[in-house]
């Protein structure tokens, strides 16, 4: 009886023979970062190869994208990306501020308070991530996939943490009805633009000023929005609620802002307060001799490799004397030597 071993996952940065792959992931999960476009998907990846080897002084110009590779069936059956900056002059970062106003009659003893959105922008805004997508066959998998493309772009942040804003900023997606609707776009948005939720956000890719122009400019009062809309105002739809409590926990809040379009959630935090990027650790190859005991972790771990801009994985680690203990196969198969520096942080 032969056991079947283990399948191997790596992560990198992307490349131009990924081109079919990820035109056919894209036909498989709607997404506006992803198009079912294969010259649209070429350029972003030949972009994306540039930044990962000379970045623009421009940050703005920078973005990253990691793909999740199935070693097995030599296959990327996962994506996620880095925005350096998220917010220009010339491309605004738009929000809904939510907030609430006080009113209160004196003559009638009665007041209320109620909950408002009002338009905002920001023309110098933070790191975005977002973008990513896995293979829905590959969902629930006991390697936790989902978590490992995610997770990727916090010890790429955290290894070059001088090509990224001070702020990391994720959308979150709300939740939408049964027909695929984003409540909060049919209240106000639809009435706005007169345009489809899809159509609208498509378009607000290259062209950021009707937005400002069509969009109202003053308090928009909560009270007066169908209860599906307010509903919808910093929710997160059922899909996306371990992306917001996996954000909370390694350091990420709720901003108070939310996507105008969809109502969406924006979280933040500082680049240095994210939990992952504090418990960074860079070392060297611990001797052969050195076993892994009970103690082990998982670790994602990124070293250089073949000549990969960036490559990473997950696996066991424990760390003594400050060097990295890691499994035999692993040393074995990516030829691994004690003056290999690799760079870890917890999974």
């Amino acid at each position: 009886m032969h056991l079947r071993k283990p399948t191997v996952f790596i992560l990198r940065n992307v490349s131009i023979e990924d081109l079919e792959d990820l035109y056919e992931l894209s036909g498989k999960v709607l997404f506006i970062n992803l198009p079912h476009d294969k010259e649209i998907i070429k350029q972003k990846i030949l972009r994306s190869n540039e930044c990962f080897h000379t970045p623009s002084n421009k940050m703005e110009d920078n973005y990253y994208i990691f793909v999740l590779e199935d070693l097995e069936e030599n296959k990327v059956i996962g994506v996620s990306m880095i925005h350096a900056q998220h917010g220009t002059e010339k491309e605004p970062h738009f929000f809904l501020r939510v907030s609430s106003e006080h009113k209160y009659s004196q003559t009638i003893n009665t007041g209320f308070v109620h909950g408002t959105l009002r338009l905002g922008l920001d023309t110098n805004g933070p790191t975005e991530i977002g973008g990513l997508v896995l293979n829905p066959k590959y969902r629930g998998n006991a390697e936790k996939l989902g978590k490992q493309i995610s997770f990727v772009r916090f010890l790429y942040m955290g290894i070059h943490a001088d090509r990224f804003k001070e702020t990391i900023h994720s959308e979150l997606m709300p939740p939408f009805d049964k027909n695929g609707k984003s409540p909060l776009w049919e209240a106000i948005g639809r009435r706005f633009m007169n345009m489809d939720y899809d159509e609208a956000d498509k378009l607000s890719r290259s062209n950021k000023e009707f937005i400002l122009s069509l969009f109202p400019s003053n308090n928009i009062y909560m009270t007066l929005l169908p209860y599906e809309a307010r509903n919808a105002v910093g929710k997160v739809g059922k899909d996306t609620l371990p992306v917001k409590r996996m954000l909370e926990k390694i350091g990420f809040h709720y901003t108070n802002e939310v996507d105008p379009f969809d109502g969406g959630p924006h979280y933040r935090c500082k680049l240095k307060d994210i939990t992952l990027i504090q418990q960074l650790k860079t070392s060297t190859l611990a001797p052969a001799t050195e076993r892994l005991n009970k103690d082990a972790k998982p670790y994602l771990i990124s070293f250089q490799y073949k000549d990969y801009p960036f490559f990473c994985l997950k696996t066991q680690a424990s760390f003594h004397d400050n060097k990295i203990i890691l499994p035999q196969e692993i040393i074995q198969k990516f030829d691994l030597k004690e003056s290999t520096e690799i760079t870890a942080i917890p999974f």
